[in-house]
């Protein structure tokens, strides 16, 4: 008589919780040398983005439209690497930890020293940056927690509308100045500080709704996986 197989121990079961996917980490099977993982494209643009925040932190400092603009194109093309980093990452197998530590350092870094020097220069009130950097903060520490649990906690979609909001109204924000835009019916004057803080406004609810999903999943899955 063959004897019965035996139960899946608790510790493997899979957490599925509505709004956000907590999963269990694997590690690297094979874990590279540093020096390897630092010369891999996605960290060499994750880096080149770090190197970009000395530069824009100056030009915002100008105060001037034209220091204003260059700023605009430095910080854009730091948007775009952070896009460009990830789809190269996962389209070509180049994934790494010290990546998965680089990347949200980076986009962290450079969104706070943008936030600080607007609002040294007026653009933006301080208590809202404060609430801003206090949620980001929070949210690193949660992951920190999480990552001691054996757990990963995925981006919401609340999440990702908040950094496109973020990233949008930011590039308004360092523009600052009104202009003329021609929208080829009609031209028309745009305050693009106040378009800056209208779309951070919008954020900033995002950005509260997600951390709530975000906690909420959290103990949820240590509720779980206590039972």
């Amino acid at each position: 008589m063959s004897e019965p197989s035996p139960s899946p121990s608790p510790k493997k079961r899979r957490l599925r919780l509505p709004k956000l996917r907590v999963k269990r980490r694997t590690r690297d099977k094979k874990r590279r040398p540093l020096s390897e993982e630092v010369k891999k494209l996605p960290n060499l643009l994750t880096l080149g983005r770090i190197v970009l925040i000395p530069p824009v932190m100056i030009l915002l400092l100008l105060d001037t439209p034209a220091g204003n603009f260059w700023a605009m194109l430095l910080f854009a093309v730091a948007a775009v690497t952070d896009w460009l980093d990830g789809y190269l990452a996962r389209k070509q197998g180049l994934e790494s930890l010290l990546g998965k530590l680089l990347d949200p350092l980076a986009d962290k870094l450079i969104v706070q020293a943008v936030l600080i020097i607007c609002a040294e220069l007026g653009r933006i009130p301080g208590w809202f940056v404060v609430l801003l950097l206090s949620r980001e903060v929070a949210i690193t520490g949660l992951r920190a927690i999480a990552s001691t649990e054996g757990l990963q906690i995925d981006v919401v979609q609340s999440g990702k509308m908040k950094t496109a909001l973020q990233l949008v109204g930011l590039v308004a924000l360092i523009l600052h100045y009104p202009y003329t835009i021609d929208f080829l019916v009609a031209e028309a004057v745009v305050d693009f500080n106040v378009v800056g803080v209208a779309l951070l406004s919008l954020s900033m609810f995002y950005s509260l709704a997600s951390a709530f999903t975000y906690f909420r999943g959290f103990a949820r899955a240590v509720a779980q996986r206590s039972e």
